[in-house]
């Protein structure tokens, strides 16, 4: 068998191109727009289906060096963070506790299903948890580190490749369920839509913007840069006292940090324009961060256990878009807010905090701002769910 390693430059040029046919794509397509299907998803998910392709064909396996993703990665945290309203935030707080108590029953509802699914196969009852909770809402990092876990101490020997699989499926998914439940629910309960112009990240699909000049870019930039440096400071600092969070989670501290306390201080320092550099910086990283995601996706690894795939999955896709519609919605608020951290909640469950938030974003720029729910939605993500996800993780593998 052939293998390809594509080189990074090369990796993030095509990258570029598989976004601008996402884009094109969702300016020519009506129905595209209508279920707010992202822009990413369009191109990334066609160079996954030409790689497997290639790799069933011909027997040739290529892969792509994506190490600038990362980085794309901290700076539209830190855009998140640098459009964040401290105001908001604060008023965020109920709504903060009772999506993160949702995502916990979520998680133990994940597993419950994996494991049902997994015994009416003949299975081990835990290896459906490689199709739960591990794979899903933990995502390919998490199922990395169960893993040898399984395999050693459980003797589920393909515990590795149906999480992969599974989180493969729970991740293209979520990139497809998000815009259409927040449609269907602005649709069905009438709801009043958001203020567009002053979107958290991107810009609306109208076709009037405010333009964006030299300095507004650079000046964007140079906040975003200095984001990143105190976010690694921070990190750092929360490491050496033993709290492990995910870097992203720094970054996005920091642009709070630096909205709500230095700008303030410093009023002359603001150029006009900022807030369209800063939504359009962070827009294209989030756009170039998922393409790559999606365009590395191996799809090959679905091949090992088809039958349990197919039904699990299929399982966890309903849960998940019954509970994000009846009971979601109805708790966050039964408004468009509400509506928008739905589209994000498919990313909570099935996908990554990525994909979250570029549901969100698709949403956004199509019915206008939600800026509560890009504040909670990423802190739920990045923080607590981990948080809970371990610990219950622990107790159903000790069980």
């Amino acid at each position: 068998m052939g293998e390809i390693q594509v080189h990074g430059f090369v990796s993030f040029t095509l990258a570029i191109m598989l976004l601008f046919i996402g884009k094109v794509a969702l300016m020519r397509s009506e129905t595209l727009r209508k279920f707010s299907i992202p822009e990413p998803v369009i191109g990334g998910f066609l160079c996954a289906i030409s790689v497997g392709l290639i790799y069933w064909l011909f027997s040739i396996k290529i892969g792509f060096t994506l190490d600038v993703a990362d980085w794309l990665l901290l700076y539209f945290f830190a855009g998140i963070g640098l459009k964040s309203d401290i105001k908001t935030l604060l008023s965020g707080g109920k709504p903060l506790v009772i999506l993160t108590t949702l995502a916990a029953v979520y998680i133990v509802l994940q597993n419950v299903v994996g494991i049902s699914v997994a015994q009416v196969f003949g299975m081990d009852p835990k290896a459906g948890m490689m199709a739960g909770s591990i794979s899903l809402i933990g995502g390919v990092g998490t199922t990395v580190a169960w893993a040898p876990t399984f395999v050693e101490d459980l003797g589920i020997n393909n515990a590795a490749e149906i999480g992969i699989a599974a989180n493969t499926i729970g991740l293209i998914s979520a990139c497809c369920i998000g815009g259409p439940i927040a449609g269907y629910l602005i649709k069905r309960h009438k709801l009043q839509t958001g203020e567009h112009g002053t979107l958290d990240i991107g810009v609306t699909h109208d076709a009037n913007h405010t333009p964006v000049d030299y300095y507004g870019i650079l000046w964007a930039w140079l906040w975003l840069n200095i984001c990143l440096i105190i976010g690694h400071f921070l990190d750092m600092g929360l490491a050496d006292a033993g709290v492990n969070l995910p870097k992203f989670v720094s970054c996005l501290i920091a642009g709070i940090i630096i909205k709500n306390g230095l700008a303030p201080l410093l009023p002359k320092l603001r150029w006009p324009g900022q807030e369209q550099g800063l939504s359009l910086i962070s827009d294209i990283c989030l756009g170039m961060f998922l393409t790559m995601a999606l365009m590395s996706l191996q799809l090959w690894e679905l091949k090992g256990a088809l039958m349990f795939l197919g039904s699990v999955m299929t399982l966890q896709i309903l849960m998940s878009v019954l509970f994000t519609i009846f009971i979601v919605f109805k708790v966050m608020g039964k408004d468009y807010e509400a509506s928008v951290i739905c589209s994000g909640f498919g990313g909570i469950t099935l996908g990554s905090t990525a994909t979250a938030i570029v549901n969100m974003t698709a949403v956004s720029q199509q019915h206008g701002a939600a800026h509560r729910a890009f504040i909670v939605v990423p802190l739920v993500c990045g923080f607590f769910i981990d948080i809970i996800n371990a610990l219950v993780i622990n107790f159903f593998v000790t069980f």
